[in-house]
């Protein structure tokens, strides 16, 4: 980093050194490490409002103060003077206010999604292959590498909009969906981090429950999951990107010992005792199901991939950025899952793994580690650790996400919701601890629904009325309502996706006139129905409006 563009020498930068570091980001060179103070905060939102208000592009609006007074003030200023705590909500990051890159910045990005996404909970996702669709090992495997291949695009594609924008991935749908329909984003992708948190509370509390014979009820470990998910996300990115840099290790090393420990009974047969079994339609509407579920998690970041690349500078590269997020997400799912899958063939051929089972998913997986003891048990606590960190990120969006409603939401500090958002985790956790399986069997496709349709519009925003028309976007308007879309449009193109989706969905508690006729017994096409009713009618309705309104 230059001199000149050194964030430290902004006269501003000064003013509570000790503090004030959100201004002092950069790339340490010498050893290519991302820079801890790259990513904290201010001691205050009015501290980052002064300093940024000098480089202010011609339309951007400066943040709102932290509405708190008296004692409540007082002790909101000595939580946000922590070293480390990240005091930034959703105010745009400047490009003098970013760090640098090298190629070490460039494999973080790779590093980061993989250590979020090589966890525990993963694991569960591949049980519903042989568990709940009944499919055998060869199909489970192809529909679980296909599904997570295309699952982690649209992650990869929203995540480009950090580095260039400064802002996070729903302040960026702000310019497709406009200012007021964009909420209804905000809504639905902190709904789908709360659940994702609570899936991970759940799975942590019942292997940690498991390795201690049932003496630690799965309550205490749920309690113990949300604590470490709360403090971690609380401080913000740099604790974040420092402990996803490192928390993947002993996790790899765990699962790797669940291979060889239990790999000897994974069936994986074509044809087995854990089967594919019923009519030629059933098969076909089963993997068709199985790979919508498979499509579905990693597409559940979508939303939520630019927030941890702002402190990126602007020339970042797109396409590494897309190639390295791909990369972390595609090869961490695809190598939990398939480890699942075979988990889940097992059952029916392991007598202890069916009691394990029917106890929990995580008994289950004490009992993959059946014949180690006490390392067994061990390895066990190394994973129920890594459904916390997979939370961690999410966690962190959906108290970013509770901002972006509204100038009340926003003058809440990040670390006030984050402690909001983990205790509704809790309490959920504790409500639908036994209910695992339904979570996520109903929850995480009906959330994949959404998310497409979101993305669907980006896509052709960016590429049909941005790109070939030359119209670049304003990254300085981000709270300009004047200068946003008015969202008409793509509010119609959302709903009418939805209404593709209800037609195509599959689940236990609803199918949709269209999902019943697949295979003549029924299968989940809610996300490509919903995908191809946006890409039809999202075009015409942007072009009228940009006709009627001019924005």
């Amino acid at each position: 980093m230059t001199l000149a563009n050194n964030p430290l020498n902004h006269p501003a930068a000064h003013q509570r050194p000790e503090n004030d570091v959100e201004k002092r980001g950069e790339l340490n060179d010498k050893d290519a490490d991302i820079n801890v103070s790259s990513f904290t905060g201010s001691n205050s939102e009015e501290n980052t409002t002064h300093t940024s208000r000098s480089s202010l592009g011609p339309h951007d609006i400066p943040p709102t103060p932290v509405v708190l007074g008296g004692r409540l003030k007082r002790w909101n200023d000595k939580i946000e003077g922590f070293a480390g705590l990240e005091a930034r909500g959703i105010t745009r990051v400047l490009p003098e206010e970013k760090h640098d890159i090298s190629l070490m910045g460039y494999a973080q990005m790779c590093i980061l999604w993989f250590s979020v996404n090589v966890t525990v909970n993963n694991l569960a996702v591949g049980f519903l292959g042989p568990l709940a669709f009944n499919l055998g090992w060869v199909d489970s495997v192809l529909l679980t590498v296909f599904g997570c291949a295309l699952g982690s695009v649209p992650t990869s594609y929203t995540s480009t909009w950090g580095a260039e924008s400064g802002n996070r991935t729903l302040i960026v749908s702000r310019y497709v969906m406009g200012y007021w329909p964009a909420k209804l984003i905000a809504i639905l992708n902190a709904i789908l981090m709360v659940g994702y948190g609570v899936i991970s509370c759940i799975i942590a509390g019942q292997m940690l429950s498991a390795v201690n014979g049932g003496h630690m009820t799965i309550i205490v470990g749920i309690i113990i999951a949300a604590l470490i998910i709360g403090v971690v996300a609380i401080f913000g990115m740099a604790v974040l990107h420092v402990y996803e840099r490192w928390a993947f290790i002993p996790q790899v090393i765990a699962l790797f010992v669940l291979i060889g420990a239990a790999g000897p009974h994974f069936n994986t047969a074509l044809q087995s005792s854990a089967p594919i079994t019923g009519t030629a339609g059933e098969i076909t509407a089963n993997r068709l199901s199985f790979f919508a579920l498979q499509y579905s998690v990693p597409v559940g970041w979508a939303a939520a991939g630019s927030d941890f690349y702002v402190y990126y500078p602007t020339h970042t590269s797109k396409r590494l950025t897309f190639l390295m997020t791909w990369l972390g997400l595609a090869s961490s799912f695809i190598f939990v899952n398939i480890i699942g899958v075979g988990l889940g063939c097992g059952v029916a051929i392991t007598p202890a793994w069916q009691t394990a089972y029917a106890t929990s998913s995580g008994a289950l997986l004490l009992a993959g580690y059946g014949g180690l003891g006490g390392f067994g048990g061990f390895c066990t606590v190394i994973l129920a650790l890594s459904a916390i960190q997979n939370n961690i990120p999410g966690t962190y969006a959906a108290a970013i996400d509770m901002q972006i409603l509204g100038r009340h939401f926003k003058a809440v500090p990040r670390w006030l919701w984050v402690v909001a958002v983990v205790i509704v985790e809790f309490v959920c956790g504790v409500a639908g601890r036994d209910h695992l399986f339904d979570i996520f069997e109903n929850f995480l496709a009906l959330m994949g629904y959404w998310i497409s349709i979101f993305v669907t519009i980006m896509l052709e925003e960016h590429v049909l009325f941005r790109r070939l028309r030359g119209v670049p976007f304003d990254w300085s308007a981000w709270e300009d309502r004047k200068r946003l879309p008015l969202g008409v449009a793509a509010l119609v193109a959302f709903l009418i996706g939805w209404a593709g989706a209800i037609i195509g969905m599959y689940q236990a508690w609803y199918a949709g006139p269209v999902a019943k006729h697949v295979g003549g017994y029924g299968g989940d096409i809610g996300t490509w129905v919903a995908i191809a009713f946006t890409c039809v009618t999202f075009p015409p309705m942007r072009w009228l409006e940009l006709k009627l309104v001019g924005r």
